[in-house]
């Protein structure tokens, strides 16, 4: 991934009995200005995990972007996003008003959530063939797009609730997909763009709590 499209990393240090946000630690703590110097392990800054990947080095997952521009500069909470699900070479297939589009650039700032589970080689080699016979069925012809009932994130539910069929499991639908995989990723994303468009801003961020929220574990994989 390119560095502007990763953005900077975000680090978090405890000074003033606070959490405080930044890009890299400053000399002097932006709270009391007094020089941060030699800390204590537990008051040690720490990275910040970027939810963000680059979709083309991620294999049989499912990824999710804005339509227009990347999360971390043009997103703002409402903009329409767009779904893909990439092959076994990080080829991107999503379904658009042209018909389904197979990207190799483009979903390089995505938040992906893996499809397959770890070790199941054999799945994995029939990915790329499911993925392009499943893509070329009628049913996803540019003339059958429907932007609210017919669209990229029915192709992308359609073709893993085919796999799930394959693999002798049951379905998700739409609700269910949703909760259970794709919203714990976008809120840890949008704290995360909440966290990095402030420091930008401020040039750093201090949150009042010495504990915060802990996310669900985020599972390995769905089919």
């Amino acid at each position: 991934m390119h560095p502007a499209e990763a953005g900077k990393p975000l680090i978090k240090f405890n000074h003033c009995k606070k959490y405080i946000y930044s890009f890299s630690v400053p000399q002097c703590c932006p709270l009391c200005q007094q020089v941060m110097g030699s800390r204590k392990l537990e008051e040690a800054p720490v990275s910040i995990s970027n939810p963000f990947t680059n979709g083309h080095q991620e294999q049989c997952s499912f990824l999710l972007r804005p339509t227009q521009g990347t999360f971390l500069r043009e997103y703002d909470g409402r903009s329409d996003l767009h779904v893909g699900i990439t092959n076994t070479n990080g080829v991107v297939y999503n379904y658009t008003a042209h018909g389904v589009r197979r990207d190799e650039a483009g979903w390089e700032q995505s938040v992906s959530i893996p499809l397959v589970q770890p070790g199941m080689f054999g799945l994995m080699g029939q990915w790329d063939k499911y993925l392009e016979e499943f893509s070329a069925s009628g049913a996803w012809l540019p003339q059958r797009y429907e932007e609210d009932h017919h669209n990229c994130y029915s192709y992308t539910l359609t073709f893993i609730n085919c796999v799930l069929t394959a693999e002798g499991k049951g379905q998700l639908d739409k609700g269910e997909f949703t909760e259970k995989y794709v919203v714990p990723r976008t809120r840890k994303a949008s704290k995360y763009i909440t966290l990095y468009r402030a420091i930008e801003e401020h040039g750093f961020y201090v949150t009042d709590r010495p504990e915060e929220e802990t996310d669900p574990p985020e599972g390995g994989g769905v089919c």
